[in-house]
């Protein structure tokens, strides 16, 4: 699927801004037609955002159920004798869609997009109602999972993610055209051979007469200047004097793919192009053959007011932001994040780890943080086949929607499930499979937790990397850094053993920002500086780590408990991006500066 674009040939209509909204308290929208009719009783909503935060509303901050979104648009007249589809850049977690009154998609999962030809069902220069119900309750086959469970007050959500369960329509929504015969996917891989580089691609037609389709390239530096062209459905282009995608340089090359109707161009799609190189050799990550070394966080989309709605404004100052402390990368934990975040990750060139939303896959992560469970992991009535192939479908979805952007040097397709039983060996080794066969060319792996410390994890011997999540001297050792210092180094010599790039991809300690001490404890910010250091002095005496990534980035919301007071206070930054004294320790020592 590729994204809506406005090009010589095609033409995209945002739908952004104030849709109606309902909640659906009884559950009878569905049977009886909410759809084909104007919301009843409704109020405005802004998308994208969650809903969860825009009103003063305890009864919509925590609403589990179907939500109603529903807007009218006209369908601009000059799209007559074009293919028009309707795009959802996502809907949190499950949504049905309707045009007028016929349904034309369902999509099971909150973080990717879906869409749908809706030529047949529309006019241009005509209005047309668009209706979208968006469920967020969970289960043991759902990607994340959860459950609702019955409590004396009524059903409630219970879920294993360490994050609020944010909900809505968080990204854009499009109507866009096509041609009725146009390029529909387009895959590079690019290479370096000394001072050349190569794009190798891959594109395939749709609609009309696909099988007839002719397709070629074009490739242009920043300047427009055109450095190679090709025509035929698969080829590569050289690129001589190249200049490379690396961390800090963003250079973005614009390979122009074209439909050709004769010598006409029928269809036309722009696809910016990194060439670099990602390879796992012993225990080095390499980008284009040099060394790289991981600085930055563990990240959330995670706002005040929208929640986890995409929002430019805040996408430009939290890059600013991580420009400032010097930070070269960031995971996108627990799930994918906008394509927009994407795209100007590549243009600024910091480093991605891709993470699926494949979190909360770990019972035994109770006592404080989410209480007892009660459940076993993997079995015939929690996580299980029909979970593994949800998970395996979602692993292949991220992987198209983000296999060209040169930012993304690694798969990430769990976070900190269970691993250390033959259970989630089982799990596991399949998935690994599908990740490496839908893209051979860059690392895969998955998050480690401490409940499956060196020498009892069964699924990191299929990664490529170890991404290890550790809290010496917060979960354990609490208060007495000494002792964590001695716990943490003995783990990681083992890890280190294991002959793999090791990547820390969490360490962080809850702090109330302006709590200060004079002999630092818990909670205060000059524990999490002394924190910090420690940890430091932990990494740069391994050889084989190749990253610290922060937990947190922010502050961030969680759900309400005893440990989570105002959310999640792990971050170098507060929820509205000030800084901690741990932000400048980092500053100092990752050479941050604007």
């Amino acid at each position: 699927m590729l994204r809506p674009r406005d090009t010589a040939t095609r033409e995209r209509k945002r739908l952004d801004g104030l849709w109606s909204f309902a909640l659906d308290l009884q559950g009878l929208g569905r049977s009886t037609g909410w759809q084909s009719r104007p919301l009843q009783g409704a109020r405005e909503i802004a998308v994208p955002a969650s809903f969860n935060d825009l009103f003063a509303d305890p009864e919509v901050r925590d609403y589990v159920g179907d939500v109603w979104y529903q807007t009218t648009v006209r369908v601009p007249r000059g799209w007559t004798g074009q293919r028009i589809v309707l795009n959802f850049e996502s809907a949190t977690h499950k949504a049905t869609v309707w045009v007028g009154d016929t349904e034309v998609m369902t999509h099971e999962g909150g973080y990717l997009p879906f869409e749908a030809d809706v030529t047949d069902l529309v006019t241009p220069g005509e209005e047309v109602r668009v209706t979208a119900v968006v469920n967020n309750e969970l289960t043991f086959q759902t990607i994340p999972p959860g459950v609702m469970e019955d409590t004396p007050t009524g059903k409630t959500l219970r879920y294993w993610h360490d994050f609020f369960n944010y909900a809505g329509l968080h990204r854009s929504v499009w109507l866009y055209t096509t041609p009725r015969t146009y390029v529909a996917d387009i895959t590079v891989v690019t290479g370096l051979d000394g001072a050349a580089g190569t794009v190798d691609y891959t594109l395939e037609a749709g609609g009309d007469a696909a099988d007839q389709a002719r397709l070629a390239v074009v490739l242009r530096n920043r300047e427009g200047h055109e450095i190679a062209a090709v025509d035929g459905a698969s080829g590569t282009l050289t690129v001589p004097d190249v200049h490379r995608w690396t961390p800090g340089d963003g250079y973005l090359y614009d390979l122009e793919v074209r439909l050709l109707d004769g010598e006409t161009t029928a269809d036309s799609y722009p696809l910016a192009v990194g060439v670099r190189t990602v390879e796992v050799r012993g225990t080095d990550f390499l980008i284009n053959g040099q060394p790289f070394y991981f600085r930055g966080f563990g990240m959330h989309e995670d706002h005040a007011t929208v929640g986890k709605g995409h929002n430019d404004a805040h996408l430009v100052h939290d890059v600013a932001v991580l420009e400032w402390v010097g930070a070269n990368s960031f995971r996108t934990s627990h799930y994918p994040y906008s394509e927009d975040v994407l795209e100007y990750a590549d243009r600024q060139g910091l480093v991605v780890i891709d993470e699926t939303p494949a979190v909360g896959l770990n019972m035994g992560l109770g006592g404080g943080i989410f209480g007892a469970q009660g459940y076993t992991t993997y079995s015939p009535e929690t996580i299980n086949d029909q979970t593994q192939a949800v998970h395996a479908q979602v692993i292949r979805d991220l992987v198209v929607r983000d296999k060209n952007h040169p930012c993304v040097v690694l798969w990430s397709i769990a976070n900190e499930p269970e691993s250390h039983t033959a259970a989630a060996e089982e799990y596991f080794r399949p998935l690994f499979d599908v990740a490496r066969e839908a893209d051979p060319t860059r690392p895969v792996g998955f998050v480690n937790v401490m409940l499956a410390p060196h020498g009892q994890c069964r699924v990191s011997q299929f990664s490529d990397v170890l991404m290890l999540n550790r809290y010496y001297g917060w979960y354990v050792y609490s208060g007495d850094l000494a002792g964590a210092e001695r716990a943490w180094r003995e783990e990681l010599a083992g890890w280190a053993s294991d002959g793999k790039p090791i990547i820390i991809t969490e360490y962080g300690a809850d702090t109330f920002p302006g709590l200060h001490n004079l002999v630092p404890q818990p909670w205060s910010e000059e524990y999490q500086v002394e924190y910090l250091e420690m940890n430091h002095r932990v990494f740069d005496s391994v050889g084989a780590v190749v990253g610290e990534q922060m937990w947190n980035f922010a502050d961030f919301a969680t759900v309400a408990g005893p440990t989570r007071v105002g959310g999640n206070k792990k971050g170098a930054f507060t929820r509205d991006r000030e800084p901690k004294a741990a932000a400048h320790l980092l500053r100092r020592r990752w050479g941050g500066g604007v």
